[in-house]
Parts: structure tokens; sequence; C-alpha cells
């Protein structure tokens, strides 16, 4: 599984991509998209300042 994007709340500001230690994060069209390359460290939904970014339930 991959952290979650809320594409309502996310700006493509790409604080999540310059954080994600793996690479697994794209921002494309003003939206991030998060790879299956995804570790669910959670740096990117940390550091999120739209808090658009969460670990899957």
């Amino acid at each position: 599984m991959a952290v979650n994007v809320d594409i309502n709340k996310c700006d493509g500001c790409g604080t999540c991509k310059d954080i994600c230690p793996v690479d697994a994060i794209k921002v494309e069209n003003s939206k991030a998209s998060i790879s299956d390359a995804c570790i669910e460290c959670c740096a990117c939904v940390n550091e999120c300042p739209s808090e658009a970014l969460s670990l899957p339930t």
C-alpha cells in the first residue's frame, strides 16, 4: 500500500516529493501522486503543509 493523497487538499507544492527518501512521489498537474515504491515512512505525511497526505486505514 501507499500513502493516500486527498486531491482536494493537495496544491502541488512539492514538499512531499522533496522529502521522500525513496523518490516515490511525482507532482503532475499540480497534484501529488504516490507510486508503489512508497514504504509508508510518513516523512511526507508529517511535512505536508496542506495536510493532504495520510496513511491508508
